[in-house]
């Protein structure tokens, strides 16, 4: 276990883990651009990761699609139309897509930015054993980690994350989704 903070969001689904982690990083970016904080990394270099986001058709989500922050890379890890013997949620599953996209995201960011974003440790992503090792093999290098995690997924790997030493869990509530993500950026910069 290291020094470096591992924050995990977490809430029910659709309470806006994905939009409290982008506030946060949005918020380091533009510290980092305007030269209010100094590390080793410029702006562009210093996130990594893979983020998810919902796919819309005719105001409908139909599906999900993991996202390379640096490449900007994306696969379709969960869609309606997908046949697939995996679905959760009537969505059908493609742990390949998550092999494919955020496998190397996370990979690859690893000693090349400053902080990790894993969006989404949750039932779709766990379905990639590729996946799940990339986060427990991310989790073991001493660098900030910032990550989404499904709220009631039983999971071997989000049990282990929620168990520690170096965590931090924070929940989202239609209370304090406002003011969290300003609660996590300043637990980024005390911590790190």
């Amino acid at each position: 276990m290291g020094i470096n903070p591992k924050i995990g969001i977490t809430g029910l689904p659709r309470s806006g883990k994905s939009a409290v982690l982008k506030k946060v990083i949005d918020m380091l970016v533009e510290e980092r651009k305007n030269g209010v904080t100094r590390g080793p990394f410029s702006a562009e270099n210093l996130i990594g990761g893979m983020t998810t986001e919902s796919i819309i058709e005719n105001g409908e989500r139909v599906g999900y699609a993991c996202v390379n922050i640096k490449t900007g890379e994306k696969g379709v890890m969960a869609h309606r139309n997908i046949d697939s013997r995996l679905r959760i949620l009537g969505f059908g599953i493609d742990p390949t897509e998550l092999d494919r996209v955020a496998v190397p995201a996370i990979m690859d960011s690893i000693g090349n930015c400053e902080i990790l974003v894993i969006d989404e440790v949750g039932k779709f992503s766990v379905e990639s054993e590729m996946f799940v090792s990339a986060v427990r093999t991310a989790l073991n290098n001493d660098m900030p980690t910032l990550l989404t995690l499904h709220k009631k997924s039983r999971h071997p790997l989000l049990q282990d994350i929620r168990r520690r030493d170096d965590g931090r869990i924070l929940e989202v509530t239609p209370v304090n989704r406002a003011l969290l993500p300003y609660k996590i950026h300043k637990l980024v910069k005390e911590m790190y």
